[in-house]
């Protein structure tokens, strides 16, 4: 059997992958913070790991190494969003936001390298916010972007390896942290986006089954936006 990790994979895009991976016949292990949604799944486990504590990303990394000698596909998935003005973030939102989106899964591919066989996959996924300004959270675009990097950089240390690395980068998806956005907010959204809807899901996690299915795609920004346009 092979063995993935989606980090934050018991809600939204994330449990829509892990989902993907147990229909490819992948062992999960997801993990989660607050509220567990993993629907009695399947050669599926959901441990509970705060992201912003590395003692809680170490214990998490140990035990998957307790359970498999072999990670075959990590998923970064996890990030956060702490909304305040630019003036308003304090040094320990900034502090946090970078610890779960960048530094945890930084800290995973490195802890981890030493069990990734060749031909694995490494997906982190993205955003639109981290291609383009966005007004509301000026920290959450920089986490974004500087996975954009650390992905394109993590390439050369996989090379010959047949091992991928790739980014998702989405626009805007029906996620439930996404239905929360008061309706005049979400009209705007549509009106900037071509096609006039947010993203399903089940849409955005064709991209990384694409990415996990084809061996030639490696070091790629796929962006799904729906052809959105910030202007």
């Amino acid at each position: 059997m092979k063995y993935a990790v989606v980090t934050g994979g018991t809600s939204g895009i994330g449990l829509g992958v892990a989902k993907m991976l147990i229909g490819k016949g992948y062992h999960v292990f997801a993990t989660y913070v607050g509220v567990c949604q993993n629907e009695d799944l399947q050669n599926f486990e959901a441990i509970e790991t705060d992201h912003t504590s590395r003692e809680e990303v170490y214990r998490f990394i140990n035990y998957v190494k307790s359970r498999t000698c072999h990670c075959d596909c990590l998923v970064c998935n996890a990030g956060i969003t702490i909304r305040k003005s630019f003036t308003e973030t304090r040094d320990d939102d900034w502090d946090k936001m970078m610890e779960v989106a960048v530094n945890s899964h930084y800290i995973m591919v490195r802890e981890f390298f030493p069990i990734i066989p060749n031909r694995s996959r490494i997906l982190f996924t993205g955003s639109l916010m981290g291609l383009m300004p966005h007004a509301t959270v000026l920290a959450y675009g920089v986490t974004k972007a500087a996975i954009h990097a650390l992905a394109k950089n993590l390439v050369k240390e996989f090379e010959g390896t047949g091992t991928t690395v790739n980014v998702i980068v989405p626009g805007f998806v029906e996620t439930p942290w996404q239905k929360q956005k008061p309706e005049e907010i979400k009209q705007n959204i549509y009106r900037k986006t071509a096609i006039h809807r947010f993203a399903s899901v089940d849409e955005i996690v064709d991209a990384y089954r694409f990415c996990i299915d084809n061996s030639f795609v490696n070091g790629s920004l796929i962006e799904i936006n729906g052809g959105y346009s910030f202007k």
